[in-house]
Formats: structure tokens, sequence, C-alpha cells
């Protein structure tokens, strides 16, 4: 099983483009991120237990009212201050009662140290920024460019609505 996922790994840490990786939603339902080829993707590690949690609102509010120009992928990670110590389940039914959350989420992975998924590796890679914090945001445009927002970068910020217009 170890050498499995060794191999996964190096497979998803060679991914050329982000239409390559497949996670599991929060539901535990494989994803395959082929399926989001040709929009734009905010990409944003959460906590339930954050100062910035309440960006759950304004995600939310992104993925209603452009929903049609950029897709929303939420990543619980517990790397900062144990602000994210719940299951998955635990995490799915905080976003749901507190926040009415409707974009995709995926299950809990680690952002940062030595454990860092592939897909932020990848990230990394791409904008030279990793997450500081929670809600760290990424931008990745259909042609490839990734952009990095800090988490105090407010979702419905002008900066990033101009990008996704």
């Amino acid at each position: 099983m170890k050498t499995l996922s060794l191999v996964l790994l190096m497979v998803l840490s060679s991914a050329a483009s982000i239409y390559d990786f497949k996670l599991n939603s929060i539901d535990g339902e494989l994803i395959d991120f082929s399926k989001y080829k040709g929009k734009t993707l905010l990409i944003v590690n959460v906590a339930s237990q954050c100062g910035y949690t309440p960006q759950y609102a304004d995600l939310e509010k992104l993925h209603e009212q452009f929903g049609d120009k950029v897709t929303i992928l939420g990543f619980p990670a517990n790397n900062f201050g144990a602000q994210e110590p719940g299951s998955n389940k635990d995490i799915a039914s905080f976003c749901q009662k507190n926040y009415g959350v409707k974009f995709q989420m995926f299950e809990k992975i680690s952002v940062k140290g030595e454990d860092q998924h592939a897909l932020y590796k990848w990230l990394k890679e791409k904008t030279g920024s990793e997450p500081s914090w929670n809600f760290c945001k990424y931008l990745v445009k259909p042609d490839g460019t990734v952009k990095f927002y800090a988490s105090k970068v407010n979702p419905l910020d002008k900066e990033i609505i101009n990008e996704i217009n």
C-alpha cells in the first residue's frame, strides 16, 4: 500500500498541468481535474476555527455571483494553529450549517511542510509561494498562469474579481 501511495505521489508531483490531478472530494468521490479544463479555478486552503473563517461566506457569494466564470475548490488543512481539527464529515457539516457552502470541497490535506500534498507542491512550483496561513488563494487561469493571494485578500476583492472577468 505504501508503495502504491509513493508511486501515486510521484505521478502527481510530475503533473504538467492542474488538469492532471485527481483528488477525493470531502465526501470521498474521486474528482478528475480534467473536468475543469477551460475554466478559471480559485483554490483555497480553508479552516473552520480561524479568524479568516468568515471568508467562507464570501467564497460562497463569489461562487453564486461568478460561478459561470470561476470554479472554487476548497481544501481543508490543519497546518496552521490546529484550526481544522475535525474529520471530513465534521468539516462538511460545519460548512453547510454555518455558510451554506455549495462550491466544491475536498478532503482534508496538508498544504505545507514535509507531508505537503502534490497539488500544493505544484502550486508552489508555479508561483514561488505557499500558504503562510489559512485562506490563501491560488487563481489558476485556463492558459495555465497561476497567481497567489495571501489570506488577508478577500475572495471578493477587486483584484480577484478583475482577474476573473
